[in-house]
C-alpha cells in the first residue's frame, strides 16, 4: 500500500509564491516518475511537471519559467515552487508517483489534491 499526502496550498495574492510538497509512505521498492497535475473547475485534469528518477524535469507551457518541480529521494517527496502566480493557475494541484511495488509492478498513485486559489 502507498500513500501520497500534499500539503502546502493555500490562497495568495497573484504574483506571489506557494510551495507544494507530495511525500509518499508505505511499503515500495523505488519511485520512478513523479508529477504535478491540476484541475480548475469545469476542466480536465492537466499535467503541469513532471520528473524523473534522474531529475529530468518537462512542464507544461503555460508554467514555463515560473513553476519549479524538484524531488528528494531521501524522503520519497516531490514539490513544486510556483512563483509568479496568476489567477488561472486556481485549482485542485494532485501529485502522481509511478511507484515500483514488492509485487515487481509499476503502479500509479495519486494524492488527495490540495487546494491553490490565487486572487486577482
Amino acid at each position: 500500500q502507498v500513500q501520497l499526502v500534499e500539503s502546502g496550498g493555500g490562497l495568495v495574492q497573484a504574483g506571489g509564491s506557494l510551495r507544494l510538497s507530495c511525500a509518499a509512505s508505505g511499503t515500495f521498492l523505488s519511485i520512478n516518475t513523479m508529477a504535478w497535475y491540476c484541475q480548475a473547475p469545469g476542466k480536465q485534469r492537466e499535467l503541469v511537471a513532471v520528473i524523473t528518477s534522474s531529475s529530468s524535469t518537462d512542464y507544461a507551457d503555460s508554467v514555463k519559467g515560473r513553476f519549479t518541480i524538484s524531488r528528494d529521494n531521501a524522503k520519497n517527496t516531490v514539490y513544486l515552487q510556483m512563483n509568479s502566480l496568476k489567477p488561472e493557475d486556481t485549482a485542485v494541484y494532485y501529485c502522481k508517483a509511478n511507484v515500483f511495488t514488492r509485487n515487481l509492478k509499476f503502479n500509479d498513485y495519486w494524492g488527495q489534491g490540495t487546494q491553490v486559489t490565487v486572487a486577482s
